[in-house]
């Protein structure tokens, strides 16, 4: 699935504006789910699936979220993911709109500590098994 090149730019742009200069270099963007997700220290702080916005928001903002018109449950595999919303196009059509869902989980992924770095190729790896004795 394609994802909307031109709201995945507004959200770069808006991105850059609201992190500060040493968090710059902790911003970044990886090809995920068919669209792109935006990372902030290694967590994901908001995507562009298709048309639509991604977004996590607090627990504190949870149940204000499940109410926004052109909000919805995140559930790409079937099962909805705990305080993950897509956001429909005509709820970020404004700068203002959109600077409302991203703003508030940059302000999450800053209070979060950065993700450790992985090894061997960025996967996880499991631990070799202990062998069993004579």
């Amino acid at each position: 699935m394609a994802y909307d090149e031109w709201l995945a730019e507004r959200v770069r742009a808006l991105l850059g504006a609201l992190v500060d200069e040493g968090e710059a270099t902790a911003l970044s963007e990886r090809k995920m789910f068919g669209g792109v997700g935006c990372m902030l220290g290694g967590r994901m702080c908001c995507g562009v699936l298709g048309d639509e916005l991604i977004a996590r928001v607090p627990p504190a903002a949870a149940a204000r979220a499940a109410c926004a018109s052109h909000a919805r449950p995140f559930d790409f595999t079937g099962c909805a993911s705990a305080g993950w919303y897509y956001v429909a196009a005509e709820g970020v059509r404004t700068a203002a709109a959109l600077r409302r869902w991203v703003a508030l989980r940059v302000d999450v992924a800053r209070q979060a500590p950065p993700r450790p770095a992985a090894g061997r190729g960025g996967r996880w790896v499991r631990a070799p098994r202990a062998t069993r004795g004579p």
